[in-house]
């Protein structure tokens, strides 16, 4: 069985069965996570190693695969449901997915049913932020734009985590602060330092001031591109009233940290300095001060 996900004025993504038993009724409670986990795993592992080897039109094919996949749809409807800390928030359309049930019709859905889609705004709350007066933004798209995030992250992250600088540690998989802080450390240390200046800097509203445009075009010929430009003009609503979003992307999308890091992506080599990322904070390693 094969449907479409996206609009008319967009590139779809044909959502399709992969890998998983076809043809069975889904029952939750009874999926193999673990198989899942390594079926998404392996293409990963696939499509990272395409990229690393420069074969476009291998990551590319790899990445519809990985679109179609059974278990990439389970895995992702199951990160938005039941692990992320805003599982319980509901978007414009005030629906959350809490019930086991409900997950299993999702994931149908989204597997099998998916009709043309268009993202819906962002809805936009403010939290505090830790150790100020101040709150941040954050933008929370509706259930099901969060589960078609997170489907198209799994295609596109391994892409992009073979290209990304191996000094970049924000918003990556397996790397942390503390990475970059052991780095610098590591940087700077002893008695002939490869770097001897360091300049801390805070990238503010970083999310808000990404370019579409040459985001887009860094995306290239992902197959999903055409979702993700609707997910950067869906807009947002902000207590009742509606807002385009002209630049940026919302922070608190599954998809938009990804997105963050392709759009700093190539900074430290136009720079000409080595850069330590953790977040949206970064500190620059510098040679020389002239």
């Amino acid at each position: 069985m094969t449907n479409t996900v996206g609009t008319a004025s967009t590139v779809p993504i044909t959502v399709a069965t992969v890998n998983g038993p076809e043809g069975e009724d889904l029952d939750w409670a009874s999926v193999d996570w673990r198989r899942a986990e390594e079926d998404v795993r392996r293409l990963r592992q696939r499509i990272f190693t395409a990229s690393q080897a420069e074969d476009l039109k291998k990551v590319r094919n790899l990445q519809k695969l990985m679109l179609r996949s059974r278990s990439n749809t389970l895995l992702s409807v199951r990160r938005v449901t039941e692990i992320n800390a805003g599982r319980a928030t509901a978007g414009v359309d005030g629906k959350v997915v809490l019930m086991s049930q409900s997950k299993t019709a999702l994931a149908d859905w989204v597997q099998h049913r998916a009709r043309p889609w268009i993202p819906k705004p962002v809805k936009r709350v403010f939290i505090p932020k830790p150790g100020t007066t101040k709150k941040r933004g954050l933008g929370i798209p509706v259930i099901v734009d969060r589960c078609l995030q997170a489907l198209a992250l799994s295609a596109l992250e391994p892409e992009w985590e073979a290209r990304f600088e191996p000094k970049s540690y924000g918003f990556r998989p397996g790397r942390g602060c503390h990475d970059a802080i052991g780095a610098i450390y590591s940087t700077l240390n002893g008695k002939n330092p490869q770097r001897v200046w360091v300049l801390d800097a805070d990238l503010t509203a970083a999310f808000d001031r990404i370019d579409h445009d040459q985001l887009m075009a860094a995306l290239g010929t992902f197959p999903a591109r055409g979702l993700i430009r609707q997910w950067l003009k869906a807009g947002a609503v902000d207590r009742g009233r509606f807002a385009p979003t002209e630049a940026g992307t919302p922070q608190g999308g599954v998809i938009s940290p990804l997105l963050f890091n392709v759009a700093l992506h190539g900074m430290e080599e136009a720079a000409g300095v080595r850069w330590q990322t953790p977040a949206h904070h970064f500190s620059r390693l510098i040679a020389t001060v002239e």
